[in-house]
C-alpha cells in the first residue's frame, strides 16, 4: 500500500552486468535518500529470459538494436538475489519489470514488493495474465497507448481487485519539454479518481521542472533511471547521477512544501489572521447603543481601521444574530465583548434539509433560481412551533410563491392591505382561520383570502401550498403580535443544488 509518496529509482542495465557496481548505484542512491526521510523509496531491476526472450536465430546478431546491451548486461538470477539483498538492506522496496513469463514467476519466488509493466508492454495481454496470477500490486507506465487500451488495462486489474497504479510517461529517450505532456496526469486523475497516478521521466537527468510540476498536479509514483559514471561508464541522456538525484528530491521536497495540504482547507496561521485582520473595515455604533436590543443595520457604520477584539464586517452574516450586551457610545468601537452573537448556520441548513424532504414528497416543482425565506417570528430557535417557508416564483402584477408548513406548525394571525390571495393546497392539509373561522384544506382544496381579512394557517401533517396573489409588496402585512417579534423576522436562504435536483427529482 502507497502511502506516502514513492520515488523509483530504475536501475535498468546500468549495473552494466556488475554486481559490485549495481552494489555501488545502490549505496550511493542511498546515501542520498538518507537526506529525504519523508518520503518512501524503491529500487527497480529488469528481468528477461534472454534464452527464450530473444529469438534463437537473432541470439549473437549484435547488428540489431538492444541485444547486444541485453548480452552483455546479462546477470544471473544468483546475481540478481545479491543485488536484491543489497536493496532490501538499505530499506528500499523491491521492484522490478519482468519482460516474459520465465521472469514473472521469478519476480514472485524472489518476493518482490511490486510489479512494474513497462509502456512496451503495457499491452502484452499473456503477460498481464501472468501477472494478474500473482496477485502483487501493479505499477504500469502506458507511453504511447491509447485512451482506449489505457481503460482497458485499469480495467484488466481493478476488476481483479489488484492494488494498481498507474503512471504518465513518455516514451522518449531522453525527452524534451516540449514532449513532457504532464497534463496527461490531471487527465488520468479526471479519468481514474479511485487509483493512485504516477510520472515516469526521461528528461535529461538536471531537469528538475517536471519533477516539481508533477507534484504540483497530484502525481504520487515517480520514477527516474539511476547510474554512477565511473572512468569507463558514462550515462545516458536519462539517467541520473546521485548529485543529480539530490537536486531531483529537493526540488519534490520544495514543491511539496510549496503546494502544502491536499484534500482539505489548509489551518491559517496566527500570522495570516493578524495581517488580514489589520485590512478589516471595523463596526462602529452610529448612536448610543443600550443592551437588549438587536444590533440592526440602522445602528452601526463600517470604518477602517478596527481594533483588536472588535467587531468586523465578515461577522455581520445574516446567520449571526447580534444584540447589546452593554451600553455603546456613539462612534465606538463594537467590541465582542459588549455583544451576545448567536450564529444560525447550522439550524438553517437542518430546517433546509426538512424543507427539501417536504417539498420532494410533495411533488412540486420549484423553479431554479428562486429564493426562499424562512419566516422566524418568534426567534429561529422557535422555527418549528412558528413560522413559515416561502420560495418567491414571480412577483409582478401577478404573484405566485410556494409556502411550506412544516408538522405542528402554525403562522400568525395577520392580514393584508393592498394584496388579495387565493391558496391552493398541493400537499398535505392546511387548517386556516379567517376571520375566526376555521377550515382545515386538503390536497386540490382552494381558498381565496380578500383584503383586510385577518387570517392565519396550520398543518398537523405538513403542507404545502401555492398563494397565487396580486403583486406582494414588502409592507403589506400586518401582525396582532408584531411587537413581541424578532428583528429581523425573516431570513433568506438558498436550496444547493443537490437539494434541488432532489426536491425536483431530476
Amino acid at each position: 500500500m502507497i502511502d506516502r509518496p514513492l520515488f523509483v529509482f530504475e536501475m535498468a542495465n546500468n549495473h552494466q552486468g556488475s554486481v559490485e557496481h549495481g552494489k555501488r548505484i545502490i549505496r550511493e542512491i542511498k546515501e542520498v535518500c538518507n537526506d529525504f526521510p519523508e518520503f518512501d523509496y524503491g529500487f527497480k531491476f529488469q528481468y528477461r529470459d534472454l534464452d527464450t526472450f530473444i529469438h534463437p536465430d537473432y541470439k549473437d546478431r549484435f547488428d540489431v538494436k538492444n541485444i547486444k546491451r541485453f548480452q552483455e548486461t546479462k546477470l544471473t538470477q544468483e546475481q540478481f538475489a545479491e543485488l536484491l539483498n543489497e536493496l532490501r538492506s538499505c530499506g528500499f522496496k523491491a521492484i522490478c519489470t519482468p519482460f516474459d513469463e520465465i521472469s514473472v514467476d521469478r519476480v514472485a519466488e524472489q518476493g518482490y514488493d511490486y510489479i512494474k509493466i513497462a509502456s512496451c508492454s503495457f499491452t502484452d495481454w499473456p503477460l498481464l495474465e501472468k501477472i494478474a496470477s500473482k496477485n502483487k500490486p501493479v505499477i504500469a507506465s502506458g507511453a504511447g497507448s491509447s485512451m482506449d487500451d489505457v481503460c482497458r488495462v485499469v480495467n484488466f486489474f481493478t476488476n481483479r481487485n489488484i492494488d494498481f497504479s498507474l503512471m504518465h510517461c513518455v516514451a522518449e529517450y531522453p525527452t524534451t519539454n516540449a514532449h513532457l505532456q504532464l497534463n496527461q496526469i490531471d487527465y488520468y486523475k479526471k479519468s481514474f479518481p479511485s487509483i493512485r497516478i504516477g510520472f515516469s521521466t526521461h528528461e535529461a537527468p538536471d531537469n528538475t521542472m517536471p519533477i516539481r510540476l508533477a507534484v504540483a498536479k497530484g502525481a504520487r509514483i515517480f520514477e527516474k533511471h539511476v547510474g554512477v559514471p565511473t572512468d569507463t561508464i558514462t550515462l545516458n541522456g536519462y539517467s541520473a547521477n546521485p548529485q543529480q538525484i539530490r537536486e531531483w528530491l529537493l526540488a519534490a521536497r520544495e514543491a511539496y512544501e510549496i503546494c502544502g495540504i491536499e484534500g482539505e482547507r489548509y489551518p491559517s496561521t496566527e500570522k495570516e489572521q493578524a495581517d488580514l485582520a489589520a485590512l478589516r473595515r471595523g463596526v462602529f455604533a452610529r448612536n448610543n447603543l443600550i443592551p437588549g436590543k438587536p444590533l440592526e443595520p440602522k445602528d452601526y457604520f463600517l470604518a477602517f481601521p478596527c481594533c483588536e477584539g472588535q467587531l468586523v464586517a465578515s461577522d455581520l452574516s445574516k446567520y449571526n444574530s447580534i444584540s447589546i450586551k452593554n451600553n455603546i457610545v456613539h462612534n465606538a468601537p463594537i467590541m465582542k465583548t459588549d455583544i451576545l452573537e448567536k450564529n444560525n448556520t447550522e439550524e438553517l441548513y437542518g430546517i433546509l434539509k426538512e424543507l427539501t424532504q417536504l417539498l420532494s414528497d410533495s411533488n412540486v416543482v420549484v423553479p431554479v433560481g428562486s429564493e426562499c425565506e424562512i419566516s422566524h417570528h418568534y426567534g429561529i430557535e422557535k422555527f418549528h412551533e412558528t413560522g413559515v417557508a416561502m420560495i418567491d416564483c414571480v412577483n409582478r402584477e401577478y404573484c405566485k410563491k410556494i409556502l411550506a408548513v412544516l408538522p405542528g406548525q402554525s403562522h400568525p394571525t395577520h392580514y393584508h392591505v393592498q394584496k388579495e390571495e387565493t391558496f391552493v393546497v398541493l400537499h398535505g392539509d392546511l387548517e386556516i382561520v379567517l376571520d375566526g373561522e376555521k377550515k382545515v384544506l386538503h390536497k386540490g382544496d382552494l381558498m381565496t383570502v380578500e383584503r383586510k381579512v385577518k387570517h392565519s394557517f396550520a398543518s398537523e401533517n405538513g403542507c404545502v401550498f401555492e398563494e397565487i396573489s396580486s403583486t406582494h409588496y414588502a409592507n403589506d402585512s400586518f401582525y396582532d403580535e408584531r411587537d413581541s417579534f424578532v428583528r429581523p423576522r425573516k431570513t433568506k436562504v438558498h436550496f444547493t443544488n443537490e437539494m434541488m435536483k432532489q426536491i425536483n427529482r431530476e
